[in-house]
């Protein structure tokens, strides 16, 4: 679950659908499963395979797994993709603020601030950002089973139930058919209309869907027992994060069919349209208040498991006491991720950066360390994977590890440059 949750965040809820309605909807789902299985799966399982394998985060896991000849070049890597993960908080934090501040108005009965007039608004950013990281410091600060498996956990089930409930309710509104029927019927026309930015949004997805790239997963994998099958691990963490992104098209498909609004606008879909849609809605406010909180759970389940992976490599890497590094790591991200509040260009250059440099190369990275001699290798990877009760990893992905995954990261890359 709380690998999991770190996998299920905001490109499940807030960018699949958009980028479903962009791209010919279930024409679009089809590829996009397609790559997860190809991309997705074996990414994943070499993350959780480092971790197990050394008991230890990202950058020591690459520094000790490593040949000796190439161990300084690799523990550099390491640490250059640990780093990933602050300044993915450091954005990821302001937008879980937005969501607080839209759900707590719901709560209130207040009507939800205009998208644009919120982003001005910088004390009342920055006041739901530092909420956001006093949160998920004050989880971390209770250690791992007491405070990170147990909050995750119950916010996992309750995001779950909050998910389903919403589904219902989206498809019993008049009119929910015609966006069920976009949903779930290939529209082959409109996926050809642009095939080349279709399937490269679709490889993107599955490869950024899973938070794989920044080694948080790597600290989960050194938390997993010998007794489970890694491979069988990634295949449950996948079905889950698949889940949650098919039941959040549920909601926002036959919702948005309903009440006329275009699904292919974007992100502010999630801000600007839905928030509309409730205030036409009868118990508008309640549901506004179920769809925000239910998007806030997501956000902050990966907060607090990459807040986790932070904590649990600095443990590491420094030998300091828990409570001291989660204080560290908590007042670190808050002043770091100030500037995406006080200066609004930011947040975009930050998001630009990490998704199109700092995640692939760190993808790419990963999955020549685990395939390469001068890293792990394949036949240490591959046993590790395997080991433990449950399915093995295929020896399929031999020849798809060592030059299919490398080939489409770097598409991934090179197209969402040109795209951009």
């Amino acid at each position: 679950m709380l690998a999991a949750g770190c996998a299920v965040g905001l490109g499940n809820v807030w960018r699949f659908p958009f980028i479903v309605g962009q791209n010919g909807g279930a024409a679009f789902v089809l590829v996009y499963f397609l790559f997860l299985a190809i991309l997705g799966f074996p990414m994943l399982t070499a993350e959780l395979a480092l971790g197990r394998a050394a008991r230890q985060g990202v950058s020591g896991a690459m520094r000790n797994l490593a040949a000796e000849r190439y161990r300084r070049f690799w523990a550099v890597t390491g640490c250059m993709i640990f780093a990933g993960n602050f300044l993915l908080m450091i954005y990821y934090t302001d937008v879980s603020g937005w969501l607080l501040k839209y759900s707590g108005d719901y709560l209130r009965g207040l009507p939800p601030p205009e998208f644009s007039a919120l982003l001005k608004d910088h004390a009342t950013c920055s006041g739901y950002l530092f909420l956001t990281v006093a949160i998920a410091t004050a989880v971390c600060a209770l250690g791992v089973k007491n405070g990170v498996e147990r909050v995750t956990k119950w916010m996992m089930l309750a995001l779950l139930a909050l998910l389903g409930v919403l589904a219902v309710k989206a498809l019993s509104l008049p009119g929910a058919e015609k966006g069920l029927k976009f949903y779930l019927s290939p529209d082959w026309s409109r996926f050809a209309a642009h095939p080349w930015k279709a399937v490269f949004d679709a490889m993107g997805q599955a490869f950024f869907t899973l938070s794989t790239g920044v080694g948080c997963m790597a600290i989960f994998g050194s938390y997993v027992g010998k007794e489970h099958s890694l491979a069988k691990e990634s295949f449950c963490i996948i079905a889950i994060d698949t889940f949650v992104a098919f039941l959040s098209g549920l909601v926002i498909f036959p919702a948005c069919a309903s009440y006329n609004v275009d699904v292919t606008s974007g992100p502010g879909l999630i801000f600007i349209a839905l928030p509309n849609i409730f205030a036409d809605m009868a118990g508008g406010r309640l549901w506004g208040f179920v769809f925000f909180l239910f998007l806030s759970l997501g956000a902050l389940t990966t907060i607090i498991a990459v807040f986790e992976c932070l904590i649990g490599g600095l443990m590491d890497e420094l030998a300091k006491p828990r409570l001291r590094l989660t204080i560290a790591v908590g007042c670190a991200v808050a002043m770091l991720a100030l500037p995406t509040v006080l200066f609004e260009p930011v947040l975009e250059w930050e998001d630009f950066i990490f998704g199109q440099f700092w995640l692939p190369i760190g993808a790419l990275m990963i999955c020549v360390f685990v395939t390469r001699k001068c890293g792990w290798g394949y036949e240490a990877f591959s046993a590790e994977a395997s080991h433990g009760e449950g399915m093995r990893f295929p020896s399929v992905f031999a020849p798809i590890m060592k030059w299919v995954v490398p080939l489409l990261i770097i598409l991934t890359m090179v197209a969402g440059l040109v795209v951009h």
